[in-house]
């Protein structure tokens, strides 16, 4: 697995032993930094100087993805220990370590943030329904902006209760997933 493209294109990326984590395909990741580079999410690629929320990040693929092709900064949720450890070489060799923070934390029960995050990214594990409560858990937790726009991957036949406030702007099917396109509400 390597970074797609932006100053690492091509840095191989980490994954931890066994099945616990399963690493968004690149050419799925290609796909989707496409779609926020060219689409219609607005003027200029939507991750240039974003803040980025990497939830259930396993590699830190999303994020480490969005830092080389111009974010601002990355906060990564992630569980397992193997996982986050995995992580942080990931972070360390790509030099980034000034840029990111790696919470261990559960998505769906998150600490108070450290201000809100333009552009997240959510990768739980498939068929687990984890997406709903971790949407709602990081909106009442701070972690996301008005408006801000999430990513959720999930199996392409699972299905995802929308919490309140949060609006459906699209999908797109890749392989065995599907990523969700949504809009976060507005912050009371």
């Amino acid at each position: 697995m390597r970074i797609v493209a932006g100053k690492h294109r091509g840095r191989k990326l980490a994954a931890p032993p066994g099945i616990s984590v399963r690493p968004t395909s690149e050419r799925a990741r290609e796909a989707l930094f496409n779609i926020l580079a060219h689409g219609r999410f607005g003027p200029r690629p939507i991750f240039e100087d974003a803040r980025v929320l990497d939830a259930f990040a396993g590699t830190g693929a999303f994020g480490l993805e969005a830092l080389s092709r111009g974010a601002r900064f990355a906060t990564f949720i992630e569980k397992d220990r193997a996982a986050r450890e995995t992580l942080a070489a990931n972070v360390k060799a790509l030099g980034e370590d000034s840029r990111c923070r790696i919470l261990a934390a559960d998505a769906t029960a998150p600490p108070r943030a450290d201000g809100p995050y333009d552009l997240a990214f959510l990768d739980p594990p498939y068929r687990s329904d984890l997406a709903a409560p971790a949407l709602t858990a990081l909106a009442a937790g701070g972690w996301l902006a008005s408006n801000a726009l999430v990513i959720v991957e999930m199996a392409a036949r699972s299905e995802l209760a929308l919490p309140e406030g949060f609006e459906l702007l699209e999908e797109r099917r890749y392989g065995a997933g599907r990523l969700v396109f949504l809009r976060a509400p507005e912050r009371a």
